[in-house]
């Protein structure tokens, strides 16, 4: 049995963070009230656990050569482990971690330093309200955004329309690449709403906030029948062809990875799905 777990009482979130051991893995599990939240190995920050999050560190290999330093913004922290990532992968990188939790990231790096080298700043606030400041810090232009604060349909609403995606462009450098984390339930209507939102041109017919728009999951949630997380990779370019060989490939596998024609046929068929015997 291994030690106890750590807790810390989230104000802002009106629930408990704990820290637990993972003994299988040599890391740390942090969970909110009970469910699993991040995984981190500190001994090894390479290595990310969980499927989604290696998705996203995937697109992070890609943005810049190899080694290459970055300035990311991370609209979110858990247990940080991307910004331990692209710290280990990327020495030199200047971050910026922002989270709404107060006591969250001083509980975890209590018992999870960040790696030595790591150039992380740690922001408390809403991510939207914090905007301004990110725009004025050393991680901002950005060339990599993390954002990962949404649960479902229940997020908040100014988080999910499209001036807040507009705001989060303007704090980005040319050829940037903004990641959404989105969980969603069965019918991914909250996912098809973060897609038409990010993607389809305003209501004046001007330009969509992103000129491209590719989406990264595991093959059995293109069923739509299927809880789980589905990342958006979103740039004020196109997204090189290239990346889509190296995503594959990269996995978790299966790994689906759909290009902007592709997202936008099958957002198409969730919203109009065929009855029984089609």
């Amino acid at each position: 049995m291994g030690p106890k777990p750590a807790r810390r009482f989230l104000t802002a979130a009106d629930a408990w963070a704990e820290l637990t051991q993972d003994e299988e893995t040599e890391g740390w599990i942090l969970s909110i009230d009970g469910a699993e939240q991040s995984h981190v190995d500190a001994r090894n920050p390479r290595r990310v656990f969980y499927e989604y999050l290696r998705r996203i560190a995937n697109v992070i290999d890609c943005a810049a050569p190899a080694g290459h330093p970055l300035k990311a913004v991370h609209l979110g922290g858990g247990a940080m482990t991307l910004p331990r990532y692209v710290a280990a992968t990327r020495p030199g990188s200047q971050q910026l971690v922002v989270e709404l939790a107060r006591e969250l990231p001083d509980f975890v790096l209590s018992h999870i330093p960040w790696p030595e080298g790591a150039a992380v700043e740690v922001m408390h606030g809403d991510a939207r309200e914090a905007l301004p400041r990110i725009a004025q810090s050393r991680a901002a232009p950005a060339d990599v955004v993390v954002l990962d604060v949404f649960a479902g349909a229940d997020a908040p609403l100014h988080l999910r329309e499209r001036a807040f995606y507009e705001q989060v462009r303007d704090t980005m450098a040319p050829g940037g690449v903004l990641l959404v984390n989105v969980g969603d339930d069965p019918g991914l209507k909250f996912f098809a709403e973060q897609v038409e939102v990010l993607g389809s041109p305003d209501r004046s017919g001007g330009e969509p906030v992103f000129s491209d728009l590719w989406c990264l999951t595991e093959q059995s949630m293109l069923t739509g029948r299927n809880p789980g997380n589905l990342i958006l990779v979103a740039r004020d370019r196109a997204v090189p062809d290239s990346w889509r060989d190296a995503l594959v490939a990269a996995g978790p596998h299966p790994a689906a990875v759909l290009d902007r024609w592709e997202l936008e046929d099958w957002v198409r068929s969730l919203r109009n799905p065929r009855g029984p015997g089609h």
